[in-house]
């Protein structure tokens, strides 16, 4: 089914190709800006600032979309729906579905690769799938579980790359990133009741200010912790670029275009091109931050991505997750 606007009229296949395109590289290069910004930035100060910038920015940018003909015919419903309890469902929508997606995705970097990361955020499906099970929103079926066992399997290549230790920084920080996408599988879970109210820009938009909210004291205090301005002026423009990066384009601009889309391909339709964020991701961490690639690398993430396409492939009626990285 496609969704047409008020004008009746869709864009050219190559315009929506081209967006998706634009999607999927700009959240891959967002691997590569966090990572360059963890080299002037403390992994607390950079998640802490950006995810109260991306608050920010998010205002304007929701103000403006809100005007455009794909989105405008929403805008007096969701006017007329918005209701005052729905504060705090905005507000534990933030935490997992911003603070702890993109604090765990700052902070995991720290610890481990591109490649790791983003084959662990393109699990997105798998974990929202558990989580969908448990809430009983969906049923478990043997296919499924296969899934699943494949999936995880390819995690544990990866994880044994290395060796598998607790006291393992890739492994801690493979952990952590998948914590953060487990929290933002739990944002999609959660937020499938105020689906039938809001439009998903408008929950993107209110569940950043209220995780900028949440997260502000942090970035107060982390700020205080950089000292004098001679400290400030110290820190790399790349540091600064990066931030800008991962706050502005990684989170305002790609969801503008994500849900623009949206708007003319099924969600299955569109889900599937995330398939290609960990190759793009990979390769960019390859050719730009000069990170090393192996054949348990590839392995890992040929068996994870194929876990998630044999359970995506075969459900009737799917929780879509893409964890924005």
């Amino acid at each position: 089914m496609r969704i047409e606007t008020s004008s009746g009229q869709e864009p050219r296949r190559i315009v929506l190709g081209a967006s998706i395109g634009l999607v999927i590289l700009t959240w891959a290069v967002n691997f590569i800006a966090a990572k360059i910004g963890l080299r002037s930035l403390p992994a607390a100060t950079l998640a802490s600032f950006r995810v109260v910038l991306a608050g920010a920015v998010m205002l304007p940018f929701y103000r403006f979309c809100s005007r455009l003909p794909a989105f405008a015919e929403t805008a007096e419903s969701r006017r007329r729906k918005f209701a005052g309890r729905d504060f705090w469902t905005f507000l534990y929508m933030g935490f997992f579905g911003v603070v702890m997606n993109q604090v765990c995705f700052t902070v995991g970097l720290r610890y481990t690769s591109v490649s790791h990361a983003a084959v662990i955020v393109g699990m997105g499906p798998i974990y929202t799938l558990i989580l969908a099970v448990l809430f009983q929103l969906e049923k478990a079926t043997w296919r499924k579980a296969i899934g699943m066992a494949i999936a995880f399997g390819g995690v544990a290549v990866l994880a044994s790359e290395n060796g598998i230790s607790p006291h393992s920084p890739s492994v801690l920080g493979d952990a952590i990133t998948m914590t953060g996408s487990i929290g933002f599988a739990m944002y999609v879970v959660l937020g499938k009741r105020l689906g039938v109210r809001y439009d998903p820009l408008t929950m993107t938009a209110f569940s950043h200010y209220a995780g900028a909210v949440i997260v502000l004291p942090v970035a107060v205090y982390r700020a205080v912790l950089l000292g004098s301005a001679e400290q400030w002026r110290a820190i790399a423009w790349t540091g600064w670029a990066a931030l800008l990066y991962m706050a502005v384009f990684s989170s305002a601009v790609a969801y503008v275009f994500y849900f623009w889309v949206l708007r003319y391909l099924e969600a299955s339709q569109l889900s599937a091109f995330t398939y290609l964020l960990p190759v793009v991701a990979t390769i960019l961490g390859i050719v730009w931050l000069g990170e090393k690639g192996s054949w348990g690398q590839v392995l890992g993430g040929v068996l994870a991505l194929s876990g998630v396409y044999w359970i995506e492939s075969g459900r009737a009626a799917v929780v879509k997750a893409i964890a924005a990285p």
